[in-house]
């Protein structure tokens, strides 16, 4: 038997005004991005922007549905929508703002399990990494330089 170790290496800022002005600016578009959520099921609006590396900028919000399964997360509707708009681009960075409409959320929030898989399956295609910051609706931001460091043991084409 063997055990191996696992570790991921972040960098926490103690609020938005650490952040250098380029990323400070995409955090400001993906809280754009939540003010235009749908989320009256849950109460719990998410906003997402990412950079490509062609200086377009796309954004998304989540999209709920009566019927749960239906609807889409932020970080999702944003990838998708930069992999169909711009299928030959290389995504550089993702930010990403949650919280609850029922309290203030000052915890940074990461992405959920399936949108760290659709997040990890465009870094791979695009053999770079995608940065991401995200935070909660105020307070600290976290920084993590790749998907990977969310979700090391990835499942990915590899397996198929």
């Amino acid at each position: 038997m063997k055990e191996i170790k696992i570790e991921s290496l972040l960098t926490v800022y103690d609020s938005l005004d650490e952040l250098p002005k380029d990323v400070m600016a995409l955090m400001e578009k993906a809280m754009e991005a939540r003010n235009k959520s749908y989320a009256p099921y849950s109460n719990f609006s998410v906003g997402a922007a990412i950079l490509l590396e062609n200086n377009e900028i796309v954004m998304g919000s989540n999209q709920e549905n009566a019927s749960y399964p239906s609807g889409l997360c932020a970080e999702r509707t944003a990838i998708f929508y930069a992999g169909a708009q711009y299928p030959d681009v290389t995504m550089v960075r993702m930010a990403i703002i949650a919280g609850s409409k029922k309290k203030v959320t000052d915890t940074p929030i990461p992405p959920c399990g399936a949108c760290r898989q659709s997040i990890a399956e465009y870094e791979i295609k695009q053999n770079k990494p995608i940065e991401l910051y995200f935070m909660g609706e105020k307070g600290k931001v976290v920084k993590s330089h790749s998907l990977a460091n969310l979700l090391p043991l990835v499942f990915d084409k590899t397996f198929l």
